[in-house]
């Protein structure tokens, strides 16, 4: 089975990467991996408090998962995977990419303000001839409409 990896974060334009990934598992036959990745400075502090700051990063990634988790399965039918990592959010996507090759495709949302489409973005499309699979990036303000008819 091709998964399409989606990265589950606070931006605004994750929104129409969860949708552009769920909508493409249903019309394919697909599944859906979210990947969520906590940053390595929010725990730098004493190991107590470190561990603390963790769980709870945690229990909001899986709140947050459960939002989209729902809509998946209510709508399109998908049961998506959810994946927690901890460090930078580059490395720790390429890691995930290699660890699991059931996944076929990156989705990215772009964001639309005047910084650009995010750093995410920018990032990963300067590595994106040396990456095992393509990648669709989701303008982040496409509307539902528009995201259907291309799916």
């Amino acid at each position: 089975m091709r998964k399409f990896l989606v990265v589950l974060d606070d931006s605004r334009e994750c929104l129409n990467a969860m949708r552009f990934a769920a909508m493409r598992a249903a019309h394919t036959g697909g599944g859906v991996a979210i990947l969520s990745i906590i940053p390595p400075d929010e725990f730098n502090h004493w190991i107590g408090v470190g561990e603390v700051m963790r769980e709870e990063a945690r229990e909001r990634i899986h709140v947050h998962f459960e939002v989209f988790a729902k809509w998946m399965r209510d709508r399109q039918g998908i049961d998506p995977e959810l994946v927690i990592r901890e460090g930078e959010a580059v490395a720790e996507i390429i890691a995930q990419i290699k660890d699991d090759p059931e996944i076929g495709v990156l989705v990215l949302g772009a964001g639309v303000d005047k910084k650009g489409p995010g750093p995410l973005v920018s990032q990963l499309t300067r590595t994106s001839g040396s990456l095992p699979i393509p990648i669709t990036i989701v303008p982040g303000d496409l509307s539902k409409e528009k995201l259907e008819a291309i799916t």
